[in-house]
């Protein structure tokens, strides 16, 4: 019988070394890091839109990485676990061992890093007297690109992976839970995609690989979109401070929240909104009615982009105009 399924590669290994807790994820979240960076510093040496020496760059990299570290656990913690446990037991929140062994932080929120990066960079703009929307156009441009290894990460993680799939490209994880046959979807599933099994038996279908679709769309696509078509149009008319992180928070709101409905909501939470006429199996795609939890964060993100464009551009209509090559302030003797 025709197997319909990809298994997960074996040759993949979640650990840098063997015996060191040094995972791949880690790994290829600093080479995110790096790449943003290095985009960042592109457009300050070239665009001539933001002037910023290389100490200026490397201080509001350390505000945003450590704010948006800081909330992203934050809000994996108070809205996607156990809060009351963290709130009585705050010391737990940023502890990395568990049961003895160095796990990390595990569970960060996208969402929660955006507002983190945010505050981050209000400081920093408060403390060396810079425009935050000017600043943020610039690194918001070049981040999608360092995304994408983030998500790669969690694919050699094998974990944020989707909900249950018969499509040929629906893929085994070794780490997903697995199904009873006695439960009749699951033998339906099984049969057509040419999955053996036995009755009675628990049986590991193939899911959505989400982590590849998010680094793809909220990574690859949406970077090209903003660094080449939204940021010269930009730079070319001069619109306002706040135009290309406006198209960020849409382009990743718009992607995240339709590809939310390829990855399975947290087992403990579900759904937010149940409209559907079915919503009793989060592990499969009931109906676009049913919304997840990640699906109302990216609503927010798509609705503030919405209406930060809509401002710019009646302000932009009314006659403004952002000075964009005006010389900022000099700081602590340097020219900015």
């Amino acid at each position: 019988m025709l197997t319909l399924f990809v298994d997960y590669p074996k040759w993949i290994d979640p650990y840098v070394i063997n015996g060191l807790p040094i995972r791949w994820y880690a790994v290829m979240y600093l080479v995110a890091f790096a790449v943003a960076y290095a985009l960042f510093r592109y457009q300050c040496k070239h665009d001539g839109y933001l002037r910023m020496t290389s100490d200026e760059s490397q201080t509001f990299f350390f505000y945003g990485i450590l704010f948006l570290l800081v909330f992203a656990r934050l809000f994996s913690v108070f809205f996607y676990s156990d809060g009351w446990y963290y709130l009585t037991h705050p010391w737990m929140i940023f502890w990395p061992f568990r049961n003895g062994q160095f796990v990390g932080l595990p569970g960060m929120s996208y969402h929660g890093g955006v507002v983190g990066a945010l505050v981050g960079g209000m400081i920093f703009c408060h403390l060396y007297k810079k425009k935050l929307l000017r600043i943020t156009d610039t690194v918001v441009a070049g981040i999608p690109l360092g995304y994408t290894f983030g998500r790669l990460g969690n694919f050699i993680n094998a974990e944020l992976y989707g909900r249950v799939t018969s499509g040929p490209w629906g893929m085994v994880f070794p780490t997903a839970p697995g199904f009873s046959t006695d439960l009749e979807w699951v033998r339906e599933i099984a049969d057509k995609i040419g999955m053996a099994y036995t009755p009675g038996s628990i049986i590991n279908l193939p899911r959505h690989p989400s982590q590849l679709y998010e680094a793809l769309f909220e990574g690859v696509i949406l970077f090209l979109i903003l660094w080449f078509i939204v940021r010269p149009w930009k730079l070319k008319k001069k619109l306002p401070d706040g135009t290309v992180f406006a198209f960020y928070l849409m382009g990743y709101g718009f992607f995240r929240f339709m590809i939310e409905y390829c990855r399975q909501p947290d087992a403990e939470i579900g759904y937010v909104i149940s409209l559907g006429k079915e919503s009793d199996n989060i592990a499969l795609f009931q109906s676009f009615l049913n919304i997840s939890k990640g699906q109302v964060f990216c609503f927010i993100m798509i609705a503030a982009g919405a209406v930060l464009l809509a401002v710019l551009l009646w302000r932009y209509h009314c006659g403004y105009r952002e000075e964009a090559d005006r010389p900022e302030k000099r700081i602590k003797g340097k020219r900015t």
